[in-house]
């Protein structure tokens, strides 16, 4: 199981991977840090990026319904938000939140190149990696 420097280098190794990082969304802050960020900056990327967490994770708009909704104790603890995918002109962001044993409020960032990156791809290795992430 990869520990937080080992899960952002493999997300590097994706196709058009540009920049990665694991991001605490309750205060902004990154984790790690991996490659480049669009703004030059991994901290301001890591606190605009963490409001948008916020809001899918906290937001009742995006809370399940339906069948899963009642489906017990577990789903309440269970993110309702997998991953969050905004497009850019040249490029995709993907935040996958992790799940883990205690109150989570991290997700993985993935900033891809949209010429060169597969948002298939991209998605699917995300989520192996946030199930595999180990948090020391």
């Amino acid at each position: 199981m990869p520990g937080i420097d080992e899960c952002l280098l493999e997300a590097m190794a994706l196709p058009g991977a540009r920049g990665a990082a694991l991001v605490d969304w309750s205060s902004g802050l990154a984790l790690g840090t991996a490659g480049d960020s669009p703004v030059g900056d991994h901290e301001t990327t890591a606190a605009e990026t963490a409001e948008l967490a916020r809001a899918a994770a906290e937001y009742e708009s995006f809370a399940q319904a339906g069948p899963d909704a009642a489906a017990g104790a577990a789903a309440d603890r269970a993110q309702p938000v997998e991953d969050v995918i905004v497009t850019t002109r040249s490029g995709y962001h993907v935040l996958r939140f992790v799940e883990t044993s205690f109150d989570s409020s991290v997700f993985l960032h993935l900033w891809l190149d949209r010429t060169e990156g597969n948002l298939a791809l991209a998605r699917h290795r995300l989520r192996a990696l946030a199930e595999g992430l180990v948090l020391r």
